[in-house]
């Protein structure tokens, strides 16, 4: 019998994507969003396979439905969406992740947290390993996300303990590719959108802070490899590309994918934004056996193309 599975913020990028690649599997797809960042379109190509159910729905409040395996992406992802609404980013970072522990408990589950690298903050340590605590602002504008991630990770690994719900933790590097919402602030999205309009590409800072950049395809593989681990393998696992780039290193490689002429544009960096951000993914190969295989050019060729048929250009 194939497994249900429930996919919450399963209209976003990453929900969505991961939703194909479970119907791909074999299994029968539950897909939970409150359409807050994700869009019909990116779901719409499944809505008539049997295997697919979408369910409108807000994780802030109780579900009761049968399920063998739940991945938790919801919530806002993206500093433009989580800072224009922090309240609600943090209940559904912590609510959310209460009432899908108890869906979790109340049905023998095993429960998937999509964390992030956000809650390392603007991290001391390089590159951030999974047993780093991290350093993270409590009251800036950012931490109704980082915080609130790192309270959801708590929640999880006391509900194992205290409840014996199966879970598993994984925490998300940046992550590209198409789906990607474009109007979510994030630095592919928008430097492609930039470049595609012939605008200057907005750098904030001198443009020499870091990123590691994973195309969506290896993350999602990493999301399946880590809930088809056994029940002692819990995480937290760091899931994300370790080769290193910097801002504007970034920016024109998109000027010359997209052949475009924009200029850069420098802006003062925002608070609390981190200087460094890479992964080591040591767990990642051991426990997983699993590394990311696109490179950043491949990748972003394809998110490109993405955004141009998005802008009809």
């Amino acid at each position: 019998m194939s497994k249900r599975i429930l996919v919450t913020g399963g209209a976003g990028f990453l929900g969505s994507h991961l939703c194909d690649k479970l119907v791909g599997l074999g299994a029968k797809v539950l897909c939970l969003d409150n359409m807050y960042t994700g869009h019909h379109r990116n779901i719409d190509h499944l809505k008539d396979n049997p295997n697919f159910e979408f369910i409108e729905h807000d994780v802030c409040d109780p579900l009761d439905i049968e399920v063998d395996e739940i991945y938790n992406l919801a919530c806002p992802a993206s500093p433009i969406h989580y800072q224009a609404r922090p309240l609600f980013t943090i209940k559904t970072s912590f609510l959310g992740a209460m009432n899908m522990l108890e869906l979790a408990k109340r049905n023998n589950a095993t429960i998937m947290q999509a964390s992030t690298s956000e809650v390392y903050g603007d991290p001391e340590h390089h590159p951030q390993q999974e047993d780093y605590w991290g350093h993270v602002n409590p009251i800036g504008i950012r931490a109704c996300y980082d915080e609130g991630k790192r309270a959801s990770e708590a929640l999880f690994f006391d509900y194992h303990r205290v409840e014996g719900v199966k879970i598993k933790v994984v925490r998300i590097f940046n992550t590209y590719g198409p789906r990607m919402h474009p109007d979510d602030g994030r630095v592919v999205s928008n430097f492609i959108i930039q470049a595609l309009k012939g605008e200057p590409l907005t750098l904030y800072g001198d443009g020499q802070q870091t990123r590691s950049f994973c195309f969506k395809d290896d993350l999602l593989e990493g999301f399946v490899r880590m809930m088809g681990t056994s029940d002692d393998v819990i995480g937290p696992v760091n899931l994300g590309n370790p080769n290193e780039f910097t801002i504007k290193e970034l920016a024109e490689q998109v000027i010359a994918l997209t052949g475009s002429s924009s200029s850069l544009d420098y802006l003062p960096l925002p608070s609390d934004d981190p200087k460094r951000r890479q992964p080591d993914i040591t767990r990642a190969k051991e426990l997983l056996d699993w590394e990311p295989q696109v490179f950043l050019a491949e990748g972003l060729q394809q998110t490109i193309a993405h955004f141009k048929q998005l802008l009809s250009l």
